[in-house]
């Protein structure tokens, strides 16, 4: 098998370019690090940087922009959450395996640590039980556990069950760590919501929705689609059914507006993510509006 790491990297440069990649640097570490007066090196501006890094005189002197690196004020950890479930079998929105997504979105973010220095740990499982990855900091680590997740999904033969692994974080897990959910679309539960309000207190969450591929669409295919979960088969004459597809189409819509609205008086942050050519970008203006939330914060103190 190809190493599922280099298969994420390449999706955080996107043409050829750094700049999805230092932008997502410069979000993470904002985020999640802080400030710390205690300096460590120069070195070559990017695109990202926060123009308060740059170190004038030293840039005046050696004719290129440079910026001030400060050692993190501690190490952080960096928890997954990942459904593996039986529907994560199925396809997100972009027609392309969910499974694949999940990876991208995990180990983008666990790419992100390991470059900053925190560690990761994951924890994953489905009906058939919760189970939990020691904590790790290189590459190698990160890729077992994509490795992990990948064959977690595709051999699961048991429904997902994210509340219990929401459950299994909250009782298990006291040391406060920056937890992200990774999960599909399957509707919130009232015990979902009284469970992130325990673990909001206990942890620093990110919510990452994988939409899934719609089981109807508004043309015709010619193919037959079915549901992971129940096997039922969509009739292929059914596709380009506008009328079930404006039904569809308002319940997936109130049930993302229902867990937004959780979200937010939770004051979880959350993005979905439809598809793997989108999910850099979307992960890049979860973070900056994080790190923007942050410093307004900050100001405000």
């Amino acid at each position: 098998m190809a190493s599922l790491i280099t298969q994420v990297k390449s999706k955080l440069f996107i043409h050829s370019s750094r700049k999805s990649m230092h932008a997502l640097d410069g979000a993470y570490a904002s985020l999640l690090h802080g400030r710390s007066l205690d300096f460590e090196d120069l070195r070559k501006y990017e695109y990202g940087d926060q123009v308060r890094d740059i170190d004038w005189r030293a840039t005046a002197k050696q004719g290129t922009p440079l910026v001030k690196r400060h050692r993190a004020l501690r190490m952080h950890t960096v928890l997954f959450i990942v459904d593996t479930g039986r529907s994560m079998q199925a396809l997100a929105y972009d027609e392309k395996p969910m499974k694949d997504l999940a990876i991208i979105a995990t180990g983008a973010l666990g790419v992100l640590a390991l470059r900053h220095g925190d560690d990761f740990t994951v924890v994953y499982g489905d009906a058939g039980g919760v189970r939990r990855r020691a904590p790790g900091r290189s590459e190698g680590a990160l890729e077992h556990a994509l490795r992990t997740i990948d064959t977690a999904i595709r051999e699961s033969a048991a429904p997902s069950a994210r509340d219990d692994l929401l459950s299994f974080v909250t009782r298990t897990i006291s040391r406060r760590m920056i937890v992200v959910v990774v999960t599909d679309e399957a509707p919130i539960t009232d015990e979902t919501e009284r469970t992130l309000r325990r673990m909001r207190v206990q942890h620093d969450v990110l919510w990452l929705t994988l939409r899934d591929a719609d089981p109807v669409l508004d043309h015709a295919t010619g193919r037959i689609r079915s549901d992971v979960d129940s096997r039922w088969e969509v009739p292929e004459f059914v596709q380009g059914d506008l009328d079930i597809v404006r039904e569809l189409t308002a319940q997936s819509e109130a049930d993302a507006a229902r867990l937004v609205e959780v979200l937010k008086r939770l004051e979880i942050s959350h993005a979905s993510l439809d598809g793997q050519d989108d999910a850099v970008p979307q992960l890049l203006r979860l973070l900056a509006s994080r790190s923007g939330s942050v410093r307004g914060a900050n100001a405000r103190l």
